[in-house]
């Protein structure tokens, strides 16, 4: 039982004295790293706030003139093309459609034939009428030798005056016959004519929707073809009726200028609707009598020339509508405005090499520029890009938006 006993004893008397020969090494190491850091590792310089690095450095920005120039004011719209005239041709006359002479998408002029209908009928019905005339006429010169024979006689006493009488009613029957018989000759030329189908406009042909060898009649629904006059063109659109007073006086004085583009193009270039964007340019023509009470719209339709045939009825296109123009408007690119809670400003580059925070108001604007209509005079240099980095006195290194020289680099203003 002792030498049970006892080993246990002696192995948690070994145990404890281990741990404490481990914990005096890492003591001694730590030291070692401690004595270290103090006589061999270079103090560190001491490094300023994020705030003090790079204050005094000048912030690049892109800078634009404020230029002084007439700026014409436009309202966008959303426009439909309409043809100035379009015609379903129809047949006036019953028959067998013997010939067609278009091509579908042909362009054709007024007067020009479409399509024959078999003529034969209506020929024989205005021979017919021609010989009712014939005899009739015959009759009447007739009517007339008697009625002066009785005239004579009536004189000498060789007859009564209601002998005379008679032969001059026999003479007013004839002539109204032959009245009658002229106007069935003038309807029959007519429906023979009608034989004859011709372009009533000058347009452009659609696609065909009877062929030769249908019988056709005046009440066919569906017609033989549809003409559309192409040029000139109509678009009809609708703005706000917010803008009614302004777009009745362009139209008053004439200015009422209108550009087409393709739905959803961009407006570039120096002038609106600058660029291969452009479809064609016209004026307001119509401006509708009342409002739309249930949208607060009012409907417009201008004319355009459509000399290339770049709108066609029923597509839709973007519209622009010129108001007005502005004299002498001081004009800055649209991304130099600011907004903020104390209203819109700009930054303004000074002498200095620094800028000034300038509040401005704006006026009329688009993608072509803002009209500033207080708080800038005219030719200062505001800053269109890197403004968020920005507060008023904030030094700046300025480059012109436009500035590209020889070299493809930009050039520097200012200070």
């Amino acid at each position: 039982m002792d030498a049970l006993t006892r080993e246990p004893v002696e192995v948690r008397s070994r145990r404890p004295r281990a741990g404490r020969i481990i914990a005096g090494l890492l003591s001694v190491l730590a030291i070692a790293a401690i004595v270290y850091t103090v006589w061999f590792w270079p103090p560190a310089s001491p490094e300023p706030p994020a705030s003090r690095r790079g204050a005094n450095m000048p912030i690049p920005v892109v800078v634009a003139a404020a230029a002084k120039r007439d700026a014409p004011v436009w309202l966008d719209g959303l426009g439909t093309v309409q043809a100035s005239q379009s015609v379903t041709v129809k047949s006036m006359v019953e028959g067998p459609l013997i010939t067609v002479n278009f091509k579908e998408g042909q362009m054709v002029k007024k007067g020009d034939v479409l399509a024959q209908i078999d003529p034969r009928q209506y020929k024989a019905a205005l021979d017919n009428v021609l010989a009712k005339k014939a005899q009739d006429e015959a009759l009447l010169a007739n009517a007339k030798l008697d009625f002066a024979r009785y005239q004579k006689l009536v004189a000498n006493n060789f007859t009564s005056a209601q002998q005379v009488d008679t032969a001059k009613s026999e003479v007013a029957r004839f002539q109204a016959l032959v009245d009658q018989d002229q106007a069935a000759i003038d309807n029959a030329r007519t429906q023979l004519d009608y034989a004859t189908i011709t372009a009533p406009i000058d347009g452009r042909v659609g696609i065909r929707l009877v062929d030769a060898g249908n019988i056709v009649r005046p009440g066919d629904a569906t017609g033989l073809v549809v003409i559309a006059q192409l040029q000139p063109v109509s678009v009809v659109f609708t703005l706000p009726q917010q803008h009614l007073p302004s777009v009745a006086r362009a139209m008053d004085r004439g200015e009422a200028a209108v550009i087409a583009l393709p739905q959803g193009a961009v407006v570039g270039g120096s002038g609106a609707g600058a660029g291969a964007s452009i479809l064609d340019r016209g004026m307001l023509s119509v401006l509708d009598n009342q409002v739309d009470p249930t949208t607060g719209t009012i409907k417009m339709k201008a004319n355009f020339p459509n000399t290339d045939n770049r709108l066609w009825p029923g597509g839709f296109v973007g519209v622009r509508l010129r108001v007005d123009v502005v004299k002498d408007a001081i004009m800055v690119p649209t991304a130099a405005i600011q907004r903020g809670p104390r209203g819109t400003y700009v930054y303004v580059a000074q002498e200095g090499g620094t800028v000034k925070r300038q509040t401005v108001s704006v006026g009329y604007e688009d993608e072509r520029g803002s009209i500033v209509t207080e708080g800038l005079t005219g030719g200062e240099q505001v800053v269109v890009d890197g403004a968020s980095r920005l507060t008023d006195g904030s030094r700046i290194a300025p480059i012109t938006a436009d500035g590209e020289g020889p070299a493809g680099r930009r050039r520097r203003v200012g200070g």
